[in-house]
């Protein structure tokens, strides 16, 4: 995997003193790395990047960003330090337009926002065509590049992404998939939680297989894609 950008160890939290949903929980994440997280419904997947993003209180465990430890960190400071996450939902600001969100997604470096809008908009076309639009006026795969848009103004070396194509039609779904290979194809480190996992190992470079807490299989997404027993249990066959 090579030297690690992400290194979070022996996680252990939840969202409350008595609610432990990691176990003990590890991931690492090597630059520019795509690392597809994926498991049952209540296995930790959306509370690990949560833990690693800074928005909850971890009992135990460390992360370290680059080999520096940032346990203690609170979210803004791991923004500063290039973590980026993106939450399933209530990831825009309904009703304020494309651009605006994207300022607000750049508030961190004000002074370099407007290039980076500029370059979302030839990354993105249907930002620049929306770009006046209120954010609720869009669909829910607009809705998403948004998303990963605002993130991406603070040029992260880590975006999470949590559940990206939730909600979405498969057509939409395989846009933004297409949408997040780009991304990762230019050297953006992601880790990503997602349901569809058939589509996220497609274009995963490893896979983590995370059950009860723990991470309990990582490999290379290819592997973990042909394996008859992960097909059987987390694929659909």
């Amino acid at each position: 995997m090579g030297v690690a950008l992400l290194a979070a160890r022996g996680l252990v939290g939840g969202y409350g003193a008595a609610e432990e949903i990691l176990k003990g929980c590890e991931l690492a994440v090597a630059p520019g790395e795509l690392v597809a997280i994926i498991g049952p419904n209540g296995a930790g997947k959306s509370t690990l990047l949560k833990a690693i993003a800074g928005l909850l209180r971890l009992n135990a465990g460390t992360i370290l960003l680059d080999g520096t430890e940032i346990t203690a960190l609170p979210a803004r400071a791991r923004a500063r330090a290039g973590i980026a996450f993106v939450p399933q939902e209530a990831n825009v600001f309904p009703t304020m337009n494309v651009r605006e969100n994207l300022e607000m997604g750049g508030f961190l470096e004000p002074r370099a926002a407007r290039g980076r809008i500029e370059a979302l908009y030839a990354r993105f076309p249907v930002l620049a065509e929306k770009r006046r639009a209120a954010a609720r006026t869009l669909s829910g795969g607009q809705r998403q590049v948004l998303a990963m848009g605002m993130a991406l103004m603070v040029k992260p070396r880590l975006l999470l992404l949590d559940e990206p194509s939730a909600g979405l039609s498969p057509k939409a779904a395989e846009g933004l998939f297409d949408a997040i290979a780009a991304i990762h194809a230019e050297g953006t480190a992601i880790a990503m939680v997602e349901q569809n996992a058939s589509e996220a190992l497609a274009i995963a470079d490893r896979g983590v297989v995370l059950v009860n807490g723990a991470s309990v299989h990582s490999g290379p997404a290819r592997a973990l894609a042909a394996d008859p027993e992960m097909r059987r249990l987390f694929l659909g066959g």
